[in-house]
């Protein structure tokens, strides 16, 4: 299911394919194959995402669907910065499916069939960045079992290895069918043919032979039927002619026939690491900062074309959201931060989820909301700009001095700001024709800069400047602050660029500081500063953020505390609730959304009627009203949530049973 058409161009959705999946739209097809349907997805926030759906009539069957439900649990075990992240899913569904991190760029086979071998330099980058994505991949103790050209894509960052189809547990405990060969012939290891086992040392394998094809171009036990292919593999020798010596003898002993001889993905990881820092040395003369840089330098594979998604608008809200089940995204969101990890083993990815209160314990700017700079404002706003750290304003010089990213944390935030952006491009009303060009960073002065070409009428100039920075914020804020807490950069600015015209800085802020992006969205309308009376609804997106687990000591403590005093008052309320058992955290849990300052509890006790489901809300709507008050009064103006709401799992997806903003305590639900 992994070859999605040339370079991942979206295919017209066909007659009877869904209009939304989950939480996710659906605006075309990616590929098609053996298992089912690659739809092109797009989240509330505008993300693109592959949206893998069964087949029905696989879904009917029960031990297919167990496998797809063992999938689904296994992919979620990993992370890692040559791997395409799962984002959701729902094994249970009447046609199961799951969603990834959407990524552009051919499989390898496309590439090769195309331009022929990767160049020397690309393809040590090549073979450290899949050593490493095996090493994450069995470290959480997964195999792979289809490691093959058409499982890895080449993005304009580095290769990704994909598609765990048919993964299993490296303790031995899968859902096949007895007897049934997995895998693709010539990418299936010796002991395997012969024993049926597959194992760590079986991809590795797999790898061998996959690197061998990428510095060739050739299959590296040849073509044919597949049992003459597999008597080659069994009983013959690869054919690495044309692999790099020093590449060479790592990928010989991956090809080694008996398992005990081959290198783990770790040795191998860190051999090709060597090799690749010696590479970029020879070029560059100094390697850069971390391995996941030395891949990003030494990668020289043309990125294809990418070409815009047709997104449909889509403003419909309701008061009370239907949305997938999501749940398995707690554990795997938050694994898109494993971009930052070294490729050298012992590099360790931080799962995390930035909070308010982390960001508030940095260096603040002067107090102000941020406003259009003084080269494009209007009346007074130029006069409540933010400063950088050391007190100056940005201008085109320093916009000047910024660089391109470097780093996989910076190449993360240009690329999710460019697509965002773009998003925003092709949803400007008529007359407004906006146009992001480059994200640049300056590290000393902690900015990320987006430039951009904008032609519009002045009213048209402000609302769309409104909407960038708004975007901007949004965006920055999110990357840096949950993805790669590392990075120290805390200041958004937008550069507006013209022919015959020198670059003006436009808009600058604080994204640290601002944690609602409020001055942002602010155009002068008036709004409450702490944001009360603007109108919220809950929605997927919030619940879903909610679900990824928290590293903020503070939203740990209060979570756990109004999980256990819900959970105590579910138990107490059993006669009235009609529950026939004693519900845990396995079935209650409490979240946070620091895009929204909320706070969600969400139950997946399906035993509740419709009566019994609104008693249980407003029991726990009250509960975490009040918590949410008690942390503000004891933390002060350093606790950032004040809203609040309540989900249950139904037939089809999370009902939003109650929500609210934490005023009082006379407010809170009794």
């Amino acid at each position: 299911m992994s070859e999605n058409g040339p370079a991942g161009r979206v295919q017209p959705a066909r007659p009877g394919d869904p209009s939304r999946i989950g939480p996710y739209r659906i605006i075309g097809r990616l590929g098609a194959g053996g298992m089912g349907t690659v739809h092109a997805g797009v989240a509330a926030g505008g993300m693109r995402v592959a949206v893998k759906v069964i087949h029905p009539e696989q879904a009917q069957e029960p031990e297919f669907r167990a496998r797809f439900r063992r999938e689904v649990e296994l992919s979620s075990r990993v992370a890692g910065p040559h791997l395409v992240p799962l984002l959701a899913a729902d094994p249970d569904a009447e046609t199961p499916w799951l969603a990834t991190a959407y990524v552009p760029g051919p499989t390898l086979n496309q590439h090769v069939t195309a331009r022929g071998p990767l160049p020397e330099g690309s393809l040590y980058a090549f073979a450290a960045a899949t050593a490493q994505a095996l090493a994450a991949i069995h470290a959480a103790g997964v195999v792979h079992r289809d490691v093959k050209p058409q499982n890895v894509l080449l993005t304009p960052a580095g290769p990704r290895v994909l598609d765990f189809g048919i993964a299993h547990a490296a303790d031995g405990t899968s859902v096949t069918r007895t007897g049934v060969m997995t895998g693709t012939p010539g990418w299936i290891s010796p002991e395997q043919y012969r024993e049926g086992a597959a194992g760590p040392a079986g991809d590795m394998f797999a790898w061998g032979a996959l690197v061998a094809y990428a510095g060739t171009g050739r299959l590296p036990f040849g073509a044919g039927a597949p049992d003459v292919v597999a008597f080659r593999v069994m009983s013959g020798e690869a054919d690495l002619d044309g692999v790099p010596a020093p590449l060479r003898g790592v990928v010989d002993r991956a090809l080694a026939q008996e398992p005990g001889d081959r290198p783990s993905a770790a040795q191998a990881a860190q051999e090709c690491a060597v090799l690749l820092a010696s590479q970029v040395t020879q070029v560059a003369g100094a390697g850069p900062a971390t391995a996941v840089d030395m891949v990003a330098a030494a990668w020289d594979v043309p990125a294809g074309t990418d070409p815009s998604w047709q997104i449909p608008a889509d403003r419909s809200r309701s008061k009370k959201r239907l949305i997938g089940s999501v749940v398995l995204a707690a554990g795997v969101i938050g694994g898109l931060a494993g971009g930052v990890v070294a490729l050298l083993p012992g590099g360790a990815a931080k799962d995390t989820h930035a909070a308010s209160s982390t960001a508030s314990a940095a260096p603040s700017s002067p107090a102000g909301p941020g406003r259009p700079s003084a080269r494009t404002a209007k009346g007074d706003t130029a006069s409540r700009q933010r400063n950088a750290d050391d007190g100056s304003a940005a201008t085109a010089a320093s916009w000047g001095q910024a660089r391109v990213a470097q780093g996989a944390g910076e190449h993360d935030v240009a690329r999710a700001v460019l697509h965002d952006e773009g998003v925003v491009a092709r949803e400007m009303s008529d007359g407004v024709d906006f146009t992001p060009e480059a994200v640049r960073f300056h590290p000393s002065r902690r900015e990320v800069y987006l430039s951009y070409r904008l032609s519009a009428d002045e009213q048209g100039t402000m609302y769309a400047e409104t909407e960038i920075a708004k975007n901007m914020c949004l965006t920055v804020r999110d990357v840096v602050l949950r993805l790669h807490p590392d990075l120290t950069y805390r200041k958004y600015v937008l550069v507006k660029t013209a022919s015959g015209h020198d670059p003006e800085v436009t808009w600058e802020d604080d994204f640290r500081t601002d944690s609602q992006c409020r001055s942002a969205a602010d155009d002068g309308t008036g709004q409450d500063t702490d944001g009360a009376t603007q109108e919220w609804e809950p929605d997927d997106d919030g619940l879903s953020q909610a679900m990824v687990p928290s590293t903020d000591s503070a939203e740990i403590r209060v979570a756990d505390g109004a999980a256990t005093k819900i959970i105590a008052s579910t138990n107490g309320m059993r006669q009235k609730l009609g529950t026939d058992r004693v519900l845990g955290n396995q079935q209650i849990a409490v979240g946070f959304d620091p895009a929204d300052s909320a706070m969600y509890v969400w139950s997946d006790y399906v035993g509740w009627t419709q009566e019994q489901a609104e008693d249980w809300a407003a029991m726990a709507a009250g509960k975490a009203c009040r918590a949410l008050l008690r942390e503000r009064a004891s933390a002060g103006g350093s606790w950032p949530y004040y809203r609040y709401a309540v989900a249950n799992l139904g037939g089809s997806g999370y009902l939003m049973m109650r929500s609210g903003t934490a005023t009082t305590v006379s407010d809170c639900p009794s």
